[in-house]
């Protein structure tokens, strides 16, 4: 038959409290070192008697350093919960201001929409109407400037094309111009061409001024050879033949 389970509280004996005292205080040292041993983690145990008797239990007897640790770990935590709990107001403290703003934001557009005007005063009503004067001038100069922008835009496009155009019309006209030029040396090397035909044949062979008489009737012959070589030459050498 097993140990019952005790139960946690004071014991009143004295002796059994001291005797009990020595147990636990033992076992605890004891597991103390066992987690510390186990584990490798650092242990410190401080347990003080009823009598202020101290006892304690501390990784490589170093309590010092033990207690120099807990008690920065300590001041972290403590001031981080006091941050966070600052860090927690102010951010609950700015929920609220943005969430009044954004109201009073939403308030003012119905209003500027012509929306929810009963509850509004008439000194509100009437900073409503200067803000929507205001905001209608600013439109209004705005608009003009960006016409301006445009009308200028579009007058420098139209003097850059007729630019081109003029530029255009130029190099057509100096090219009709070259084409003309082209076709009179043409001409004129097609007249030199046939001159040069006509004066690489014989010259007895042209018929120039013969004149044959046959008969009593006294006709002259040769009118029609002499037709047929004016055809071939060119006028200017008619004239010097005539000379």
């Amino acid at each position: 038959m097993g140990r019952g389970r005790v139960q946690l509280k004071r014991i009143e004996n004295k002796i059994n409290r001291q005797v009990t005292f020595s147990k636990r205080r033992s076992g605890l040292l004891k597991k103390a070192h066992e987690i510390s041993v186990l584990c490798d983690a650092e242990v410190g145990v401080i347990v003080f008697s009823t009598k202020g008797k101290l006892f304690e239990y501390s990784t490589d007897s170093c309590m010092e350093r033990i207690i120099d640790r807990y008690e920065r770990y300590s001041y972290a935590e403590k001031q981080f919960i006091a941050t966070d709990h600052e860090s927690h107001r102010s951010w609950t403290l700015e929920h609220a201001k943005l969430k009044a703003r954004m109201e009073g934001l939403q308030r003012n557009q119905r209003h500027f929409m012509g929306e929810d005007l009963e509850s509004a005063t008439f000194k509100e009503l009437q900073n409503l109407e200067q803000q929507i004067d205001s905001a209608l001038k600013h439109i209004r100069l705005r608009r003009n400037q960006l016409m301006n922008e445009s009308i200028s835009q579009l007058h420098k496009k139209g003097k850059l094309l007729q630019e081109q155009h003029n530029f255009l019309a130029k190099q057509v006209k100096e090219k009709q111009k070259v084409q003309t030029q082209e076709a009179q040396w043409e001409q004129q090397n097609h007249d030199l061409n046939s001159y040069s035909i006509v004066l690489s044949q014989p010259f007895d062979s042209l018929n120039i001024g013969t004149y044959q008489t046959g008969g009593s009737g006294g006709e002259q012959e040769g009118t029609a050879p002499q037709c047929q070589t004016n055809a071939l030459l060119p006028p200017w050498m008619l004239d010097d033949l005539n000379e």
